[in-house]
């Protein structure tokens, strides 16, 4: 995989989850972002990809020979729709529910649905709502 582009103030460059089951969670995956509408970058002996998530087997040079832990990624929904899509999507496709649709209480407006995917990382799909999204965006200098 090659990046050719560099984005400031983003806070993420890329996550990588090395799994147990490649081909599980490409399938997880692959649902879970054709509903999102994010496309997927690409494959190879060992490894998917898809906009800043690099998905490997423990083979994988970059894995150095050891699964990853557990971890929450959350990714963004349109709307709620998208939100109750995704939670639909990645239950069919191997994943287990963690927290149906519905509003949470981070704040108002915050909807969202929890599963865990095949290796036990707990995703979400997050919609903000209308307040946050039309909000503009405040730089901190520290």
């Amino acid at each position: 995989m090659e990046t050719n582009e560099l984005h400031r103030g983003r806070l993420i460059d890329h996550v990588q989850l090395v799994v147990r089951d490649l081909t599980a969670s490409q399938a997880f995956y692959s649902a879970v972002f054709d509903v999102l509408e994010v496309p997927m970058g690409g494959t190879g002996d060992g490894y998917f990809w898809a906009d800043e998530l690099f998905v490997s087997t423990a083979d994988n040079e970059a894995a150095q020979g050891e699964l990853t832990g557990r971890h929450h990624l959350a990714f963004q929904a349109r709307d709620r729709a998208m939100v109750e899509a995704f939670h639909k999507a990645a239950i069919a496709n191997g994943g287990r529910d963690n927290g149906g649709p519905g509003e949470r209480s981070y704040h108002p407006g915050y909807y969202a649905a929890f599963v865990m995917d095949p290796d036990g990382n707990n995703i979400e799909a997050v919609f903000h709502g209308e307040a946050r999204r039309s909000a503009p965006s405040v730089k901190v200098a520290f």
